[in-house]
Formats: C-alpha cells, structure tokens, sequence
C-alpha cells in the first residue's frame, strides 16, 4: 500500500523536520512538532500571506456537507469540536485572541426555489445527524433584522461558527515561534531532496540543500509544483481563485451577526465591524485579477440578501487561491517516499481543519501513528490500485 514506515532518529536526537509552506497548516504542524522535533519552516512569501490571509474564516462543517463527502463531514466536525480548546490554547500561548464567534450560520432561501433546495440538501444532513434546523422567514428575520424584506426562511447551523482568519495566521507563528521553530520568509523551495526512496531535505531556489529527517508538504496551492518527484507522487493539488472583498459596518450597529451563506455569496461579519463577501470560484490557475464581473455578482447577491449593504464603504478587495484536490478533500498521510508527508488540498476547510491537521500529522510524523479521521485522505485514492499496493 502506499505510504512508506517513516524511520525513527536515534534515541535522544531530536528529528529535524522541514515544512514546506507557512500558512494555517505548516504554522499548525510547526506549533505541534516543535516541542519534540527541530522544525524549520521554508514559504515562498510572507508567513500565513497565502489563502490563510485570503480566507473568510468559516468553520462551515455541517452547512457545507454534501452527498459523497461523508469522510470529509466527520473530519470536519472532529476538528470543529476541537476549535473552543485550540483557541483557548493560542490565546494562553500568545496572548491573541483568534475571534472564535458562536452565533452560529445561516443558510438563506429568498424564493421557494432556494428553499426546495435547501429541504433536499436538509434531508441528506439530517440523516448524517447534522444538528441544522429549518427557520421561516418570520424566525429568520428576528435573528437578523436587516435582510431582505423578501425571504422564504434559513437554515440554521448552530455549530458552525468563525474565527478572524488573519489574527489565526499570527497567533500560529507566535505559538510555533515560541515553541522554537524557524520560519523562513521569501525562501521558495525548488524540489525535495530524494536519495533512492527516501526524502533526505530539500533544496531552495538558490541552491541551497537543507537536510532533513522529516519532509512535510504543506504548500497549499503550490504544492505540485515543487521538483524532486515524480509526476504521479506529487499531490494533485490546483489553484482555485476566488475574488473576495469587505465592506466596513458600524461596530457598534452591525448589519448581520451571524455568519450568512447568501445565493450566491456568503457574508462573514467581524467584531471591528468588517463584513467580509466573498467568493468567486474560478479555474484560472494563478491569475490574480480582480474583475469588474466578479465584483459584481458578489455585490449583486449580498445586495439582494441584504440591501442596506449599498451604503457601506468598500475596505478591501483582494485574490486567493485555495489548494484544490481532484476531489476537493485534504490529501493527509504518508508519501510512497519514506520519511516525506503530504499535509495539503485542503481547499475551502483550510482555517476548519487546521486544528485537526495539526494533532493528527503531528503523531504520524513523530510517533508513526494514523488517526482514523484522517485515515481515508491518503494519496492512494488517487492512485491506479497497482500504485497503490
């Protein structure tokens, strides 16, 4: 089967490990390993710059679950249920509070055509005991007063919460910091470092050769592009843009409070009273163009849903790329290279599974144990069943 018995450094030594990337997941991992291993950190730009910085924070474990993605829903919700300590955990570390909010999601139907969806998509959740819960328009409107004077009802996901996206990316470098490992900014890795069938480190883009005892790929979108495999071993991982931006609310008279998943859009609201609307999914590889048409359909939908949003300023806009698999799920586990793991895909759950990804790749890496959450995201699903073996 795929996936090599990761050999363990002699007793006493302290295994050296190399992430490759230094968002939510590499900086997750750093935190974790740190304590039991010599963690360096290498990113092709700024710590947490990537899609953690372009996120909008959901923790959308059960709103979001679909038919064939059951794996997915219980790693999601095996992390969600381990966000309340995580936080807590960073803020004690760090003293950086992530804005962990509880006011839970809505899923919002503005005709009968979005609700007749919503039911349909309801029945499946319900019968993976997903705690959601149908609301009419008039229950729906007592939860948020500024919606549309039009709305057919909501599904609401009182489990599904947000944390600040961007004050995580900056809790997680201190916590890894702290805990001893080295982050290294503006230092793209060129390819891994492989001797017969074992990663031995890996090299940068100015040739530098950094030996390793541990190798974890956690580049997000970027991951398959990195040399030193071969073709069928690198994750099959793509960019997926997404166009986003915020808007600035009064703090004090917020527009919405709960976290909306709008047609069209969702809207996320933040405690200094940004609004953040977002996003486009579009197949363009690296393309960071932001479009008078992406902006648009964005505007258009939070208008619809919330009309009063057309008087708000404009903060922010920007790109991301989420690291999108071939299937949409994280790629978690062992490489069919010894001592190289793959920690990426992660897609739109990257803020959502970070605390899971974190504990669990921690104990494979350093104590060779697989958890069973993760256990059904290898890369042998990706593989011809004779690969595999």
């Amino acid at each position: 089967m795929v996936g090599t018995k990761t050999a363990h450094s002699p007793i006493g030594k302290r295994p050296r490990v190399v992430i490759i990337g230094a968002g939510v997941i590499g900086l997750g991992m750093a935190w974790r390993l740190a304590a039991r291993a010599e963690v360096l950190l290498f990113d092709r730009g700024e710590a947490g710059a990537g899609a953690s910085h372009a996120a909008a924070g959901m923790l959308a474990a059960c709103a979001e679950a679909e038919p064939g993605e059951e794996d997915l829903v219980a790693l999601g919700r095996d992390s969600q249920a381990g966000w309340p300590a995580f936080a807590d955990e960073l803020l004690q570390a760090t003293g950086i509070d992530v804005e962990l909010r509880r006011e839970g999601t809505l899923v919002l139907a503005l005709t009968s055509d979005d609700q007749a969806t919503l039911a349909h998509h309801l029945e499946f959740q319900r019968k993976l005991g997903l705690p959601l819960e149908w609301l009419s328009a008039a229950q729906t409107r007592v939860k948020e007063p500024h919606l549309a004077g039009k709305l057919a009802g909501a599904v609401f996901s009182p489990q599904d919460h947000q944390v600040d996206n961007r004050k995580l990316s900056a809790a997680l470098r201190v916590a890894a910091e702290t805990a001893g490992a080295k982050i290294h900014e503006h230092k793209t890795v060129k390819e891994i470092s492989v001797q017969g069938v074992r990663a031995t480190g890996v090299v940068l883009d100015d040739g530098t050769s950094v030996p390793a005892d541990r190798v974890v790929l956690a580049a997000g979108a970027w991951s398959r592009g990195i040399a030193g495999l071969p073709p069928d071993r690198r994750p099959p991982v793509r960019p997926v843009k997404g166009q986003m931006f915020a808007l600035r609310m009064d703090a004090n008279a917020p527009l919405l409070n709960h976290v909306l998943w709008a047609p069209g859009a969702y809207l996320v609201p933040r405690r200094d009273g940004r609004l953040i609307v977002g996003a486009t999914v579009e197949e363009k590889g690296f393309d960071e163009t932001i479009t008078a048409g992406g902006m648009l359909t964005l505007l258009e939908a939070a208008w619809r849903a919330i009309p009063a949003v057309e008087e708000l300023p404009i903060e922010e806009i920007w790109v991301g790329h989420r690291p999108g698999s071939r299937d949409d799920a994280p790629i978690l586990g062992r490489a069919p290279v010894e001592n190289l793991f793959y920690a990426t895909g992660h897609h739109r759950n990257g803020i959502l599974l970070a605390p899971v990804t974190a504990d669990a790749m921690a104990k494979l890496i350093l104590d060779d144990v697989v958890e069973p959450a993760i256990k059904p995201f290898g890369l042998e699903r990706f593989l011809p069943a004779r690969a595999a073996e």
